[in-house]
């Protein structure tokens, strides 16, 4: 049997293949009336039906045609007469390939909870949502690479191991190879990290933007998507320990430049997932609009998932300043009438996700890009504004995220960032390459951040990130 080339199944039911004999391997999810097997191979949401002639097939064999078992199946292609799929397989041999206990198989058809999937996530993968999932993940990464290599970008490789801290938020994770029961001390008591595998204190990323901005000071125009880290004990359902980031970096672009390229480039990827992955789209929508029907009336989501990916194709972004933003907030109804969990007072406050989704689905219902942020409430690198007060800064949000994307034009002058780092405390001697860059041949130059699991979560309307990366690492977790 194993002669005949396997046919994906994504295949078998987009061309017409009915009268040709074809092998397909993948699967059960379901085994009905001991005749009709739902087979499943990944390439697509949609399963193809495996007619079986019980009164001709070995018995035992049927018996082993369980829920999880992988199977390969030859047979003829018909034109179905059930309802729901418009081709099916009339088997003429079936093999097992991987049996699954019946009685231990956790993924029974039937619903489960996404907390328990979560704690079988080697098998969640073959759930209809997580299968869907997982497809978008890699249609939004192609998307990723397929728009920067289009606009002449290059992809950087920025290191995960770092001896700086990026964001200045001092949550990484410690990367050492010292005998944690024998830890070598100097002289003072601390930690002697010259003992340590690099000779010094060094950490797991939480960015890769400063090298990036090495590389736009040569190539102009340059993007990383790697893996980034954050030591933060938040068990929320917008944080994870380990995410994706996507960091684009250009010379010559000013916040204005900045802004532009981030409109174009979301509306590019969710563009590309409308088009590309419409049967994945539309069983999560679906699936998205049951879970709200479960929830009271007031938490019910003002779009459908598919209303949400078309509101920012279709709408331009309104710009608008931290400060006319903060204006209107302060004058909201939720914010007079106390509805806001954080309350606006005055000028200068680190807006919340409840802010951000006000302006972008009451207010101006539009995504919004706010820019010109208090400067004390921004990290380092960010230009200062001549007002003295603020920075180019500029934040993305969308409905049901709020802030998708934050970036800022950066500070390109050798003092004005020398004096924010002293002012800030941050040591010199672990930024030194990074102000010698405003040394030799410093130019103006932008860049943002996108974390590509909030992205996910936008793209699949799922309410966890938890649930759109394969293998979550959260406080106490990180089983597989």
């Amino acid at each position: 049997m194993g002669a005949t080339k396997r046919t994906k199944i994504i295949d078998v039911l987009n061309a017409s293949k009915v009268g040709e004999e074809l092998t397909v391997k993948g699967w059960v999810r379901t085994f009905r009336n001991n005749q009709f097997i739902a087979i499943n191979d990944g390439s697509t949401i949609n399963n193809i039906q495996a007619v079986v002639d019980f009164n001709t097939t070995d018995e035992n064999l049927l018996k082993r045609v369980t829920t999880g078992a992988c199977i390969s199946v030859v047979g003829e292609v018909v034109e179905s007469m059930g309802k729901g799929q418009s081709v099916e397989i009339k088997v003429k041999s079936l093999e097992i390939l991987g049996d699954a206990d019946a009685d231990k198989y956790p993924l029974q058809p039937k619903k489960h909870s996404l907390e328990f999937l979560r704690e079988i996530a080697h098998l969640r993968v073959r759930t209809s949502t997580f299968s869907a999932i997982y497809r978008v993940r890699h249609a939004m990464i192609f998307a990723v690479h397929k728009f920067f290599t289009e606009k002449g970008f290059f992809n950087v490789h920025t290191p995960i191991i770092t001896g700086s801290d990026a964001e200045g938020a001092g949550e990484m994770f410690a990367v050492t190879n010292l005998d944690l029961n024998n830890i070598p001390k100097n002289e003072e008591g601390k930690v002697d990290f010259k003992e340590d595998f690099f000779g010094k204190e060094t950490n797991l990323t939480v960015s890769g933007q400063l090298e990036a901005e090495t590389a736009c000071m040569a190539l102009s125009e340059v993007y990383t998507f790697g893996p980034t880290f954050r030591a933060e004990n938040s068990n929320t359902s917008r944080h994870l320990a380990e995410f994706w980031m996507i960091e684009p970096e250009m010379a010559f672009y000013d916040i204005i430049d900045n802004m532009d390229l981030a409109e174009e480039f979301l509306k590019y990827l969710v563009t590309y997932a409308l088009e590309n992955c419409a049967d994945d789209l539309a069983f999560l929508d679906k699936r998205s609009q049951d879970e709200d029907k479960q929830k009271p009336q007031q938490q019910r989501a003002e779009m459908s998932l598919m209303e949400r990916l078309k509101f920012v194709v279709e709408n331009e972004f309104v710009r608008l300043t931290y400060t006319e933003a903060i204006d209107i907030l302060r004058n909201s109804n939720p914010n007079k009438k106390k509805k806001f969990k954080y309350l606006i007072n005055e000028w200068g406050a680190d807006l919340q996700s409840e802010h951000e989704r006000y302006l972008v689905e009451k207010h101006f219902k539009k995504p919004v890009i706010l820019r010109d942020y208090p400067r004390d409430i921004k990290a380092f690198y960010m230009r200062q504004n001549e007002d003295g007060k603020t920075v180019a800064a500029m934040d993305v949000l969308f409905p049901g995220i709020g802030e998708i994307i934050g970036g800022s034009q950066r500070e390109e002058r050798y003092d004005n960032l020398k004096s924010r780092i002293e002012e800030m405390g941050i040591p010199e001697k672990d930024l030194w390459w990074y102000l010698e860059l405003r040394k030799f041949g410093t130019a103006p130059h932008s860049g943002f951040g996108l974390g590509f699991e909030r992205l996910m979560l936008f793209v699949t309307g799922m309410g966890n990130i938890r649930d759109v990366i394969p293998f979550p690492r959260t406080p106490e977790h990180a089983e597989f």
